[in-house]
């Protein structure tokens, strides 16, 4: 944690600029927060027109400190507020946050080119700004509270083990409001604003190290440092601290929004999805999302299966618990023999015990059979995971007990265990003593599987090299490589390529024909010329010599038509294989390079279903990606067909991924189609398109 942020998050001493006596005002409201909620630093007022601001003496300017403080909070607008960063830089502050907007997030070039001279200005005296645009940072650990936001004011805060970091100040409180209605302390909220100096992901590392935290939420609404985000990602998986961010801009329409509400610069969705699942982020979808895990990760369980044992008094929850497990991949495992007779000498006749475990409505005549039946489920050895549910109970049912009876059950076995009880009356007990209670079984079931499936990207993140940083912008637009060269570069990668040949002359066409033999493809080859058939550089089952000189000079006549150099033309085998597969790459100037796998064919872009990877990726990883896509099902084989030999497109994209990494100069290349069939020998590229860096002269 540099310096900076370190005085940004639990300075010694505060200075707020524009300090106001109305505690409802921006510039009075921090001064308010700084002493509730128990600041024990320093805090100095600057207001030329007051010696006094809500009972603190004040000064009329910062240089009349007799020190300068860790942090200023400039909560002045305008011109006002950028003299003020100035002065900020010329006495040694270490950390500003500008409240005021009107810069970057606006439309207007000049407030952008503003924007950027001030921090240039700031940064060349050692100076570190939040915002502008920031509605402030909140440290309740330290009562380092520098924000205007009238949410802790609605939501006493509390000091505990979340954090959440914004670039909206909206959704930095939110999510506290949303948590601290659950009784869950919140140690960190902060909102960066623009993020025009220090941004959400380096500020996302700095609070990722604190050492009290147990979980971490993020929204954001672009990542232009994508690096600091991998830094908050590795620190936190170090300390076992799981990160949940709710990343908008989906769609265009979010995408546009997103522009105009901070300026920020959307990032490709998939990509951004690629990028956190490398390095072990959950990816929310809402803000109801962000949240709904909470308690489950402050319990401070270790997950080690998806398989999960639903034990409820309804058998209608039963059902829809199975329904939900399924649903998100979460197996409903039947419980053991010897667990199930002894579950029949506990439970009436009529109850099922095979899982999910159906106690009936004997529960209100026997409430005591919670307690009996759980700790011979405890010992189960094919459960990983527990939904209890309670639809109704009421009078007649201790369900004092049932909430006691859970708690030690969690408590005994160390295992997730989440609860389903719509009436407030029957989940008060339960959630006093900690449980996580969800109003219905989809959203208990999905934050348990969030959960589950979050701890196994944390681990396999953990075990992957680094991701190689994107390249320094260049304005010289990449060359592209003929079709030959292409080929070649990717058969050297290990990449299986179509049988061909480039040949200059008509003969050596022929001869190239005759050698391969059978039917043949014959394509105008050159360096200026991506896409081939829409200049009619492609022949298909070109039989015989006459046809192939035919077909050779129509690609050279072509080439000449459309004033493009030659390279020659390309003979090659026609290849037959069940399906057309893409393989694809290129380097974000954000992310770096990545890697597409997936369906290939003419209408890949119109009805693209690929998956996005970061290399070095294995091909376990590559395989994992195209099950998720909608082609997983006729890759195993269906009706009858047999199943795809796909392990060697899986070799060719880990090989693709490795050629990324290890040679730069590629900027993209495309592999469209890569032939794929029931025999390994039918995995073939079968056309190439490379674009590489222009090297320096």
């Amino acid at each position: 944690m540099t310096s900076s942020l370190q005085a940004a998050l639990d300075p010694r001493s505060i200075a707020v600029i524009g300090a106001s006596e109305n505690p409802d005002k921006i510039g009075g409201r921090p001064l308010l927060y700084l002493s509730r909620f128990g600041f024990r630093g320093e805090v100095w007022p600057v207001n030329p027109r007051r010696e006094e601001v809500q009972g603190r003496r004040t000064v009329p300017r910062l240089s009349g400190l007799s020190r300068a403080p860790d942090l200023a909070i400039i909560a002045v607008p305008g011109e006002a507020a950028v003299a003020a960063l100035d002065e900020c830089a010329e006495i040694g502050v270490k950390v500003a946050i500008m409240m005021a907007s009107g810069f970057g997030e606006t439309a207007d070039p000049a407030a952008k080119a503003a924007e950027r001279a001030m921090v240039a200005r700031a940064r060349a005296r050692g100076l570190r700004m939040i915002g502008p645009n920031s509605q402030g940072l909140a440290n309740f650990g330290t009562g380092a509270v520098a924000s205007f936001s009238s949410m802790f004011l609605e939501a006493p805060p509390q000091d505990g083990p979340v954090g959440i970091v914004s670039q909206s100040g909206a959704m930095s409180v939110v999510p506290y409001g949303l948590l601290r209605a659950r009784g869950i302390g919140v140690r960190h909220t902060h909102a960066t604003g623009n993020d025009a100096d220090v941004t959400v992901c380096e500020l996302a590392a700095a609070v990722a190290a604190d050492p009290d935290l147990k979980l971490l939420l993020l929204y954001l609404e672009s990542i232009p440092d994508p690096h600091h985000l991998a830094e908050a990602a590795s620190i936190a998986r170090d300390r076992g601290l799981p990160i949940v961010a709710l990343k908008s801009g989906r769609t265009a329409a979010g995408q546009a929004a997103a522009q105009s509400h901070t300026g920020a610069l959307a990032n490709e969705d998939r990509l951004v999805d690629a990028f956190l699942e490398r390095h072990g982020i959950w990816r929310a979808e809402d803000t109801t999302d962000l949240v709904a895990a909470a308690e489950l990760y402050l319990k401070g369980w270790h997950p080690g299966g998806r398989r999960m044992v639903a034990i409820s008094n309804s058998g209608a929850t039963c059902v829809m618990a199975a329904d939900a497990a399924s649903s998100r991949g979460l197996e409903l495992a039947p419980l053991a023999d010897a667990t199930q007779g002894r579950l029949r000498a506990i439970l009436p006749s009529f109850a099922a015990t095979r899982n999910p475990v159906d106690i009936t409505a004997a529960l209100m005549t026997n409430s005591a059979l919670f307690s009996q039946i759980l700790p011979v489920i405890a010992e189960d050895p094919s459960a990983d995971a527990f939904l209890v549910g309670v639809p109704v109970a009421g009078r007649a049912y201790a369900v004092d007990d049932f909430g006691r009876d859970t708690a030690a059950f969690a408590q005994a076995t160390g295992k997730p265990v989440v609860i389903v009880a719509p009436q407030e009356i029957v989940a008060a007990p339960f959630r006093s003593r900690g449980l996580p209670v969800f109003p219905g079984e989809g959203e208990a079931v999905r934050a348990l599987h969030q959960f589950i499936a979050h701890h196994e990207r944390m681990a396999a993140a953990a075990g992957r090299p680094a991701h190689p940083a994107p390249p320094p912008p260049s304005d010289a637009p990449p060359r592209l490589l003929d079709e030959a060269g292409s080929l070649a570069r990717l058969a050297r990668a290990g990449v299986p390529v179509v049988r061909h040949r480039l040949c200059r002359t008509a003969d050596e066409a022929v001869a190239a024909a005759g050698e391969i033999g059978g039917p043949v493809a014959v394509k105008g080859c050159s360096a200026e010329v991506a896409h081939k058939s829409e200049l009619g550089l492609v022949h298909l089952g070109v039989s015989g010599a006459e046809a192939v000189r035919a077909a050779f000079e129509a690609c050279r006549a072509a080439l000449a038509a459309a004033g493009h150099a030659s390279s020659g033309v390309i003979v090659a085998a026609m290849a037959r294989g069940r399906r057309e597969l893409v393989l694809g790459a290129h380097r974000d100037p954000f992310f770096g390079p990545v890697v597409v796998v997936g369906d290939g064919g003419t209408y890949v872009e119109a009805m693209p279903d690929v998956a996005l990877l970061l290399p070095p990726f294995s091909e376990a990883d590559v395989g994992r990606a195209l099950g998720r896509l909608r082609i997983a099902p006729l890759i195993a084989g269906v009706r009858g067909e047999a199943p795809l030999a796909i392990e060697p497109y899986l070799a060719a994209a880990a090989a693709l991924g490795r050629l990324m990494v290890e040679e730069p100069g590629i900027a993209s290349l495309d592999v469209n189609p890569l032939l794929v069939g029931t025999a390994p020998e039918d995995c073939l590229a079968l056309d190439a398109v490379v674009f590489e860096a222009e090297r320096a002269p």
